[in-house]
């Protein structure tokens, strides 16, 4: 594996997961030779949503481009039953309604943010399960401002969430917003979090489901 390429690939997320196709096994290999960059991308499954695979190759492909030194790239999904569609409209710049005209309903940014929200939800049940620990109520956390939160891996992940979402970031934003940026109340703050927890354990479930697949597929 190319260290720098490694890299790159590291910010590239599975939409459904919120986690690195780099922690998830999806990476096969990623070679650099003279500035030619050579990416082969696996999933779990034969049929893993076409669109969730689409949306990693592209982001791959986006990532490894912009490494410095890379003049070309070529990056390939595997194994996949739409994968010469998908390598084949990546590679030529045709959109998700280029690849698949027939099939595809519009483009795919209002899935992307649909999962972005996902992954907020999740990272915020992330966020307040801490404070709950370290000794604050629901009520108490609908009260605080993100500057008011010590600093932490948890932080600083829920933060690149709120990015995602143009969210305030800033240290007077309050911490207790929904997926769309709305204040929650406190007197919503109990539910809402359980909500969230709900949402992170069906992400968390899910990866370790594709997980468990991947390594069975590709063991032998």
């Amino acid at each position: 594996m190319n260290p720098r390429l490694w890299a790159a690939l590291d910010t590239v997320r599975d939409p459904e997961l919120d986690e690195p196709v780099t922690e998830l096994g999806f990476v096969h290999s990623a070679t650099l030779v003279e500035g030619h960059a050579e990416v082969r991308l696996r999933l779990p499954t034969y049929f893993c949503a076409p669109n969730f695979a689409y949306l990693m190759v592209a982001d791959a492909h986006d990532a490894v481009t912009a490494v410095e030194g890379v003049t070309s790239v070529d990056i390939r999904l595997d194994d996949h039953f739409a994968s010469e569609e998908i390598n084949a409209g990546v590679a030529g710049q045709a959109g998700f309604e280029g690849t698949f005209p027939t099939e595809a309903i519009g483009e795919l940014d209002e899935l992307r943010l649909i999962f972005r929200r996902k992954a907020y939800l999740a990272g915020l049940d992330r966020l307040g399960t801490k404070l709950v620990q370290d000794g604050r109520t629901p009520a108490e956390i609908a009260g605080l401002t993100l500057g008011d939160v010590p600093e932490s891996p948890v932080r600083s992940s829920l933060l690149r969430r709120r990015r995602d979402l143009d969210i305030d970031c800033g240290p007077d934003a309050p911490l207790l917003v929904d997926e769309k940026g709305v204040v929650i109340p406190a007197g919503e703050a109990a539910l809402r979090l359980r909500f969230a927890r709900a949402v992170r354990i069906s992400i968390d479930g899910n990866a370790g489901l594709c997980r468990g697949l991947l390594q069975t597929r590709y063991s032998a």
